[in-house]
This record gives C-alpha cells, sequence and structure tokens, in this order.
C-alpha cells in the first residue's frame, strides 16, 4: 500500500471541512473505498455510510454498460430529469443530517 487514507494528513483535507468544520456528503469516502476493498465492511460504514450503499448500484450499473457496449447495443436509457433532482436532494439532505450533532456519531466520519 503506498498511502494509508485512515493516516492523519496522508491526503490532505476535504476543503469544504477545512474551510467550515461541516462534513460532505463525500467526506470519508476515500476511506470508505479503502475499506471496501481490504473488506472492512464496517469500517466502510463508520467512514461513508452513503457511499456503501450507492457502491453496489455504481458497480450494477457500470456492469450493465459494459454489457451494453460489448454486444454493441445502444443503451437506450435517460435518465429521467426528476431522479437528478432526487439524487441531489438526497444529497444535500445527507450532507446536512452528517453535521447535526445528535446524529454525527452515526453519520459522521470518526475523528
Amino acid at each position: 500500500m503506498l498511502r494509508d487514507p485512515h493516516a492523519s494528513g496522508s491526503w490532505g483535507v476535504c476543503p469544504l471541512y477545512g474551510l467550515t468544520g461541516w462534513y460532505c456528503p463525500a467526506c470519508g469516502g476515500l476511506r470508505a473505498t479503502h475499506d471496501l476493498l481490504v473488506g472492512d465492511l464496517a469500517g466502510a460504514w463508520a467512514m461513508n455510510p452513503l457511499w456503501v450503499l450507492l457502491v453496489p448500484v455504481l458497480v450494477g450499473l457500470w456492469g450493465w454498460w459494459a454489457l451494453r457496449r460489448w454486444q454493441g447495443r445502444p443503451l437506450g436509457f435517460r435518465v429521467p430529469d426528476r431522479w437528478l433532482v432526487v439524487a441531489l436532494v438526497l444529497l444535500l439532505g445527507y450532507g446536512l443530517a452528517r453535521n447535526v450533532p445528535a446524529w454525527a456519531g452515526w453519520l459522521a466520519p470518526p475523528g
């Protein structure tokens, strides 16, 4: 391993966290990805639960896309605008919820 994302300062600080002290929806995502790759699901969940839930969805969508491209078939799928709005609201809501002191123990990355 070249760098351990759990080591303090190994990859810098999230710009939003550095400027405001607030966790963004992606804070802890690099550490969660590292933990998933080494098989530590509990550690990944502690870093960023939303990312842990999104990874299988994104891998599945990528696999579907790769299969369609390999078969030479058109994708034939367009994301409706309302789903983009739902995704944006979900990210903003998650970002706000991680900064509520009562929920920080469950949603914010540790230390």
